[in-house]
């Protein structure tokens, strides 16, 4: 594919109004949206920044090329601007930029495209192709240069003459470049590393990282015969296989604007001798623990707000009173009830959907997470079992999310081999139609044997009629922990409920303040063992006291999903004591929900009230201990 069809006269402005690096983006995004090049300016716009933030594009030489991949592209295009005067661009060299090129490549855009986008990069290179786009007086001059420079590349894309080939350097180096995007700087470090080491003399082998993949790999017969290497880059690449070797590790534009430093010091070997650490090799590639932990933080991350926006928003409706959102009651509020639903019926409803459509997305990258949405909404809407409601939950969710993202890898592995010409289809169709269509599938299948165990749970809990009630607040409170709102938590409190209603105060007012300790104990860990909590964990456990408080058991789910094997076990252990505590103490309850803002309707006056309390309190602290006990120390950044 040729550039200009890329870069078109409709994508060009000759004189740039713009006087930021700020107005320059926006301006040049414009041009692209009004040359029907993208569904969503603003979306495009986003991308183009978060690419900003990473490293700066303007590599000097008065050039800036800002780039993204993204789904708000419609078709892969090129923008060029300039300025005149130039402005500040943050460049490398810290000189005003003067021309820009935008490149606006699509999630699928294919081989061809990638290679015309990432061509233009190199000839940017060339100091007499810039000079000739700074003197065009007409966007036919500019297209014409570019043009000319392809014809000028083809030609001497031939074999040279043996006399023309540069005399060898007695050291033979090699060169690695990658940039976050794979599109501009990976190619133009290689090409000014090429170009200078052909100047000096220098045996000089490039492989590029880009977004077409791994081109002009290093052998390992190269690597050994190598006296340095330079790995010019600013994501991962493949460095165990340069254990032993000198290897010199710099940022991509250093190749771009340092050169000559880079070569004299891979010629001297002035590099230290590369050490290759296992253990960061296993935390960051295995699908083991690292990737399952990453995957699930990606999750647990994005649906925090959910938890703690929904949470917070059904503790300020029990200001109104325990009942203030139910429209049969004398206490109905309608703003109470507005904040109910907004925080109960909507942000926690899409709180599951969210972990499991981020954990997809983690694994599979953005096809992902449609999937994973479609499968954590099944989780908790398709039963399959009559009189069930929930579905499976939290549980299902976790699910949903790695089964999602796992068979979209499948398929895009299976629709890889797809031609070129097809290639542009695989985000937009074939991806999210066979992705949603199997996880969907399995999780209709699946998901009413998970829901069995609600059922079977509460089954079970309504046949412990006559069984020692110490034994039965014991068991009621371990369940409200163990899955934080899950099938077995609201077996539980469905089991407390239903007692309620046949006017049996105890069972309700066991599982309530079990279901307070998870959040509240976590919480105080938090405050109690600051050094062996992260400080986004420490900042979340304030949330969590006061979703504790308001009966929110979800609360703790951030944390659960993070660290399952420690968290469950310790809210378990002090929720359970919580509930065999409140039925020791024969306390009664007369609310379903609400917490500490209904602690005043506990049966028995402030005797009770105090006791009740402290259950609620001992449960916690035993919940925050035992997590203090079992976490390891970290090492939090100043």
């Amino acid at each position: 594919m040729k550039i200009t069809q890329l870069l078109t006269e409709e994508t060009i402005i000759l004189n740039l109004d713009a006087t930021s690096k700020q107005q320059v983006l926006e301006e040049l995004t414009g041009q692209l949206e009004q040359a029907g090049k993208l569904v969503d300016r603003q979306a495009f716009l986003k991308d183009i920044l978060t690419r900003e933030n990473q490293s700066t594009t303007g590599i000097g030489e008065g050039i800036a090329i800002p780039h993204a991949k993204s789904v708000a592209v419609d078709a892969p295009a090129i923008a060029f601007g300039r300025s005149e005067h130039g402005l500040d661009y943050e460049s490398l060299d810290g000189q005003p930029a003067h021309l820009f090129f935008m490149i606006a490549a699509t999630e699928g855009a294919n081989d061809d495209h990638l290679e015309a986008l990432s061509r233009l990069a190199t000839f940017l290179m060339d100091e007499k192709f810039r000079s000739r786009i700074l003197a065009a007086s007409s966007k036919q001059q500019v297209l014409q240069a570019i043009t000319d420079k392809e014809m000028e590349a083809e030609g001497s894309e031939k074999p040279l003459e043996e006399k023309d080939k540069p005399r060898s350097s007695a050291k033979k180096i090699l060169a690695v470049t990658a940039c976050p995007t794979g599109i501009a700087h990976t190619y133009m470090a290689a090409e000014k590393l090429n170009d200078r080491a052909k100047e000096l003399g220098i045996t000089l082998k490039v492989e590029t990282n880009g977004s077409s993949g791994v081109k002009n790999r290093l052998t390992d017969a190269e690597i050994t015969e190598a006296e340095a290497i330079i790995v010019a880059a600013d994501t991962k690449v493949d460095m165990a296989r340069f254990d032993g070797k000198h290897v010199i590790q710099t940022a991509v534009g250093k190749a771009i604007y340092e050169t000559d430093d880079l070569l004299n010091r891979a010629v001297n070997q002035d590099a230290p001798i590369y050490k290759h650490d296992k253990s960061k090799d296993e935390a960051s590639s295995s699908e083991g623990k690292g990737g399952f932990y990453k995957h699930l933080m990606n999750g647990v991350s994005n649906m925090l707000p959910f938890v703690v926006g929904g949470g917070i928003l059904i503790a300020i409706s029990f200001f109104w009173g325990i009942n203030a959102s139910n429209p049969d009651s004398p206490e109905y509020n309608e703003f109470a009830a507005m904040l109910n639903t907004i925080g109960g019926g909507n942000a926690f409803f899409l709180m599951v959907p969210v972990l499991a459509g981020f954990i997809a997305m983690s694994i599979a990258e953005r096809p992902g997470f449609a999937p994973g949405m479609v499968g954590g909404l099944i989780a908790i809407t398709v039963t399959g079992v009559e009189g069930a409601s929930g579905g499976s939950g939290f549980l299902g969710g976790l699910i949903a999310g790695f089964l999602a993202g796992y068979v979209t890898l499948l398929v895009k592995k299976i629709f890889s081999r797809l031609p070129n010409s097809l290639e542009g289809l695989n985000p937009v169709l074939f991806f999210p139609v066979f992705s949603i269509a199997i996880t969907g599938i399995i999780m209709m299948l699946v998901n009413p044997e998970l829901t069995k165990v609600y059922t079977g749970i509460s089954s079970f809990l309504e046949s412990l009629g006559g069984t020692n009630l110490v034994l039965v607040g014991l068991l009621l409170g371990g369940m409200m922990a163990i899955d934080m709102g899950g099938p077995v938590n609201k077996a539980a409190y469905t089991f407390g409920i239903a007692m309620l209603d046949a006017q049996n105060f105890n069972f309700i007012a066991t599982v309530m303040a079990a279901g307070m300790v998870p959040p509240l104990g976590v919480a105080i860990s938090t405050t109690l063992f600051k050094n062996k909590f992260t400080k986004p964990e420490r900042e979340a456990g304030k949330t969590a006291y006061v979703l504790g408080a308001s009966f929110i058991t979800e609360g703790v789910i951030p944390f659960a999903a993070a660290d399952p094997a420690r968290v469950i076990p310790a809210s378990v252990a002090g929720a359970a004591v919580t509930g065999a505590l409140v039925m020791l103490f024969d306390i009664g309850l007369r609310a379903p929900h609400g917490g500490i803002f209904v602690i005043g309707l506990v049966d028995g006056g402030a005797i009770n009230i105090l006791l009740y309390a402290f259950a609620i309190l001992v449960g916690s602290f035993i919940t925050a201990i035992t997590l203090g006990f079992l976490k390891k120390k970290i090492v939090i950044a100043a």
